[in-house]
Parts: C-alpha cells; sequence; structure tokens
C-alpha cells in the first residue's frame, strides 16, 4: 500500500530525517494534510555540531535550525512540538500521544532517534540535545576536570574540545584499542595517540561500573574524581513506543530494502534497521548523511516511488586538527590498508575490504576528492582484487 497525494501522512520525530521526509513529500506532490509530531519544543535541528560548534562556543545555538520559519511555514504543516509518542497501531492507523490525543493516518514514517545509554549511580552528562550541549559547555574551562566515559566518535570529539578549552580530561574505554571495532586496530592506536599528545589521560581497557559524586568508579573498584562526567557508551533506538504496534523491533524498527517496516508504515534516519542491498546485510546508521537521505527515499516510497535505499553510508568526525571522513561500511572489515599518505604523519586514505570485495574507505587530513574515487568503487561494488590495482596505480 502506498500513500496518495491526499491521504494524511503523520511523520513522528521532528529530526533531520523527519524534516527530510516532510520536505520530500511536498516536493514530490503530497497536498494532503502532513503533521510531524517531536518530543523536543524546538523545531528540526541539526546535531552533528553539537560535539563540536556548539560545545567548544565557535557557534551560538541560533545556528542550528535546519530551516528558517518561513521554510517551516511554506511546507503546511500541522507541527506538534514537545509532543511524544507514546503508542502506535498499525491495524487501526493512529499514533497516541502522551497528552492522550489520537493522530490517524493513511501513511506513517517513523524518525524517532536514539537517545544516549546511561550508567547507574548518580546522573551524568550526556550528548543528544541542545540543551545537553550547553549543559556540558557551562562546565568546561581551564581548571575544571572531566571525565568521559566511551572512547567512540561522539567521546573523542567531546573530549578533544575539552581539552581545547583547557580542561583536565580523563577518556575512559573499556576496549584495549579505542574504535577498534570500526576503523581497525592501526587506526584506533593513531586516534589514541593523537589523545595522549594532546594532554588527555587516556586509559583503555578500563570499564565504569558507575557514577558517584565527584566522578566514577571502575570495575577494580577504585574511583577516578572529576568535576564533570560526561557517559558516551552509545546509544538505543527510541522504539519503546512501539511495542504492541504490530511492527517488528530487533535494536531499531525493523525495514526491508525499501525502508517499509510494514505496508504503508516507513523508517528513517537513527531509528531504521534496514537492509541495504548495496552490503548484502542489515544496518543500523547513525549518521547524519544517512537521516536524510532515508528521509527522503522513505517519503518517496511511500508515494509509490519503491525504489530500494541502497546508500554508501557516509560520515565525519573532528578531532584535534583531524578532520576524518569515511564511506561504506567498515564495521566487521577483513582487511584495511592505507591506499595513500601515512599513519605516522596522520595524513592519509585507508581502504577497507569485507570478503572479496571493497567495503569502506577513511580519509584523515586529506581533501575530499581523494575519496571520490573509492566512494564509486564502493558503490559498484568493486571486487577487492580490482581494488588491490587501483592502489597498485596509486603508489607508482
Amino acid at each position: 500500500m502506498s500513500a496518495t497525494t491526499t491521504s494524511r501522512v503523520v511523520i513522528v520525530g521532528a529530526s533531520a530525517a523527519g524534516l527530510a521526509a516532510a520536505e520530500t513529500l511536498r516536493r514530490e506532490g503530497h497536498t494532503g494534510p502532513l503533521t510531524l509530531i517531536g518530543d523536543e519544543p524546538a523545531a528540526p535541528y541539526d546535531r552533528p555540531p553539537l560535539s563540536k560548534e556548539i560545545l567548544s562556543g565557535a557557534w551560538p545555538p541560533d545556528r542550528l535550525p535546519l530551516r528558517t520559519p518561513a521554510d517551516l511555514d511554506a511546507l503546511d504543516l500541522d507541527t506538534r512540538y514537545g509532543r511524544e509518542a507514546i503508542g502506535a497501531s498499525v491495524a487501526e492507523g493512529t499514533v497516541l500521544l502522551a497528552d492522550g490525543t489520537e493522530v490517524t493516518y493513511d501513511g506513517l514514517i517513523v524518525a524517532t532517534g536514539v537517545r544516549p545509554r546511561r550508567l547507574p549511580g548518580t546522573p551524568a552528562h550526556v550528548l543528544r540535545t541542545l540543551d545537553d550541549a550547553l549543559a556540558l559547555k557551562d562546565r568546561l574551562g581551564p581548571g575544571r576536570t572531566l571525565a568521559v566515559v566511551g572512547a567512540g566518535f561522539l567521546g573523542a570529539e567531546a573530549a578533544s574540545v575539552a581539552a581545547g578549552l583547557g580542561t583536565h580530561v580523563t577518556l575512559l574505554e573499556p576496549a584495549p584499542v579505542p574504535l577498534a571495532h570500526a576503523v581497525g586496530e592501526d587506526l584506533g592506536r593513531m586516534l589514541a595517540q593523537a589523545h595522549l599528545d594532546h594532554g588527555v589521560d587516556l586509559r583503555t581497557g578500563t570499564g565504569v561500573s558507575e557514577v558517584v559524586p565527584g566522578g566514577v568508579r571502575l570495575d577494580d573498584g577504585s574511583v577516578v574524581e572529576a568535576d564533570t562526567v560526561l557517559v558516551a557508551v552509545g546509544s538505543r533506538p527510541n522504539t519503546e513506543w512501539l511495542t504492541g504496534s504490530g511492527l517488528t523491533l530487533d535494536d531499531g524498527l525493523v525495514c526491508d530494502e525499501f525502508s517499509a517496516a510494514a505496508p504503508g508504515v516507513y523508517g528513517a534516519g537513527d531509528v531504521a534497521r534496514w537492509h541495504n542491498p548495496l552490503f548484502g546485510t542489515s544496518m543500523r546508521i547513525e549518521h547524519r548523511t544517512n537521516a536524510a537521505e532515508q528521509g527522503m527515499a522513505a517519503a518517496r516510497n511511500l508515494l509509490g516511488a519503491q525504489r530500494p535505499f541502497a546508500p554508501v553510508p557516509y560520515f565525519w568526525s573532528d578531532q584535534y586538527d583531524m578532520k576524518i571522513r569515511a564511506y561504506g561500511y567498515l564495521r566487521g572489515h577483513d582487511e584495511m590498508r592505507i591506499a595513500e599518505g601515512s599513519l605516522e604523519e596522520r595524513k592519509f586514505t585507508a581502504v577497507y575490504r569485507t570478503g572479496d570485495r571493497l567495503t569502506g574507505v577513511l580519509a584523515v587530513g586529506m581533501p575530499p576528492k581523494t575519496t571520490r574515487p573509492w566512494q564509486q568503487a564502493i558503490a559498484a561494488s568493486t571486487p577487492w582484487r580490482q581494488a588491490t590495482s587501483l592502489l597498485e596505480g596509486a603508489a607508482a
């Protein structure tokens, strides 16, 4: 079942994915009622700058909105900001809000994103919303101490910003090498060294059992003291409100290659676990670019396009003076090789093999044009042997 151009469409999630879906529906000719529901009181805003420009103070908060009020007005949306969805029924075509309101739909797009995982004990800072970022920013600066639990991309970015503001940072990571599961051990060690070079007290192989007043307690019972604690240990997809809805939930809203979770119901962004036919696997991607792209794809497919959503995922990260860009699906890779530059100089392009094909590329300190041929090769499902010839050509 696909929505008609005049049917009632509800988007749950006033996020980058939700906004992209709304804009695409209007652009593709949907003239019917269009409701956008969000649990935050604000209109859709950009989240990647929260751990970068907002936390550092380089941007004022008013730079975050994704669209101007006039742009949003032009979409003729029934906006329900600050209204949390707590239930849904596919059989009845309804979404239930926390205030008791029931919203009916002919087509539904779920774009509710994720929320931070937390640790037991004393409440600690997390970093997901604008309020989170501003509250943490107020705790940073010379003479302050910060313990960051988790050296993934979010924790690493926050640690780098805090250190740059003069904060004494202790970065705690349970794995032996930060981000090794995502980018490989060699790159993980290089990123770890960058923290050490900037005065961060990085402790790997160190688990945290709970947050305590004035710091965190480690698995061995000892306490790391800190004025402020940031917990950056991953996230959970916001799917609890869909329990009993008739939709399949498994570390996200389970969708097919069209981002469809059921007839007339589509998922988009961080909350959606869909089958990406380009890589032949199910994936849930928590990156800004994917959110917008999947929001557009979900909207088009809801209107009947029925085109598989098969992107080459993209993400970026800013840490200290390093600009990191990556395309593809790097997790679970079998081999990483340096195509250009060197890890020692922190200026290189690395490529990744999974099975017998090229599946990823990651560049640090390189111009964007260096990754374009690799991005195209990933999109073309290039065999590793052929990619190896490209490597040899680059070396020559």
